[in-house]
């Protein structure tokens, strides 16, 4: 059947600002992608990451570029061939599940053959800044039972080995994990490991650059290393052995739910631990990720807490319990 096509930016103030190795920024910039029938309509949302080559222009053309294909009968199954990994793909593959779900009066996890999805503890990120800023931003978050904490910053303060060490003392309840964002460089790994460690880390993410990790095989790892950015969907797992215990999975590397899941599924065989991350953005983006995330060791669905404000519908959060997406949302 014919399907219409209509493509929205939209843009959604961050509570202060979000901080990582790379950079900071103050706003969710988004692409939303609705497929329409003419009578049910279906939405996607992504993100666009420049570390991946991705903007806001090229995603939106790439989506667009899909319009004719569509028209013309392109199908979910279809779509995994005619695009590539990546964000403009998410928002089209989980616009067409969410359509899937309307026409059928379906929920997307029968369509997918999986048990109904839980609600789910998430990680809540503390942005990276020097050690007295986190600390405190960590202790206004010691209440929650996992923190995320953004390390690869400059050597300044005593570098990412205080910083931790301040962010335990100030949360010394929470358990932890550690994002380096390729931000370590590989002779200050074993350092950086050792006060991830003794601050009772329980995964480090991505600590070397992608393409430039192969330290981590030739070292022992006191803590389970996640990958993040040296891997994208199914095809990169097998660059990952022996240098990796876990993977984080995001909708917006596999380009959509059907290759996350299908990723999710050959990481387990793999013997890999998962976690589910996202970017910072709205429900509109976690809603499918929370079907994904019922494979995961690590939850990591915070984007719409870091926001000032959320699109309506919107998931339901109790402090860091996340709840499935009514139908009203998604899927």
């Amino acid at each position: 059947m014919a399907l219409s096509l209509s493509i929205a930016v939209e843009r959604f103030p961050i509570a202060g600002s979000f901080s990582i190795s790379r950079g900071a920024k103050t706003e969710a910039v988004v692409v939303v992608a609705t497929i329409s029938d003419g009578q049910q309509a279906g939405r996607g949302e992504c993100v666009p990451y420049a570390r991946y080559g991705e903007s806001i222009d090229n995603v939106t053309a790439a989506i667009e570029a899909m319009r004719g294909a569509l028209a013309d009968g392109l199908d979910r199954i279809g779509l995994q061939q005619a695009m590539p990994p990546g964000a403009a793909r998410n928002a089209l593959d989980c616009a067409f599940w969410d359509l899937e779900a309307k026409r059928s009066g379906h929920r997307v996890h029968e369509l997918a053959g999986l048990p109904a999805p839980q609600p789910l503890t998430t990680a809540f990120t503390i942005s990276l800044s020097d050690p007295q800023t986190m600390a405190a931003a960590a202790a206004r978050a010691a209440h929650r039972p996992l923190l995320k904490i953004k390390l690869g910053g400059s050597a300044e303060h005593g570098g990412d080995p205080t910083r931790i060490a301040a962010v335990r003392a100030a949360a010394p309840q929470a358990k932890l994990i550690v994002d380096a964002n390729e931000g370590w460089a590989e002779a200050d790994l074993a350092a950086n490991l050792d006060a991830c460690a003794k601050a009772g880390v329980a995964l480090v993410e991505q600590p070397l650059p992608e393409g430039r990790d192969d330290a981590l095989a030739r070292i022992s790892h006191p803590i389970p290393i996640s990958a993040d950015e040296s891997a994208h969907d199914r095809a990169s797992l097998a660059s990952l052995k022996d240098k990796y215990e876990a993977v984080n999975i995001k909708l917006d590397k596999t380009g959509g739910l059907t290759e996350a899941l299908t990723t999710a599924e050959a990481a387990q065989a793999a013997g890999l631990a998962i976690m589910a991350g996202c970017m910072v953005a709205t429900s509109l983006s976690m809603a499918p990720a929370m079907q994904l995330a019922q494979w995961a060791q690590f939850t990591d669905l915070d984007g719409p807490l870091l926001l000032a404000h959320d699109r309506a519908p919107a998931l339901h959060y109790e402090g860091s319990l996340v709840f499935p997406p009514d139908p009203a949302l998604w899927g």
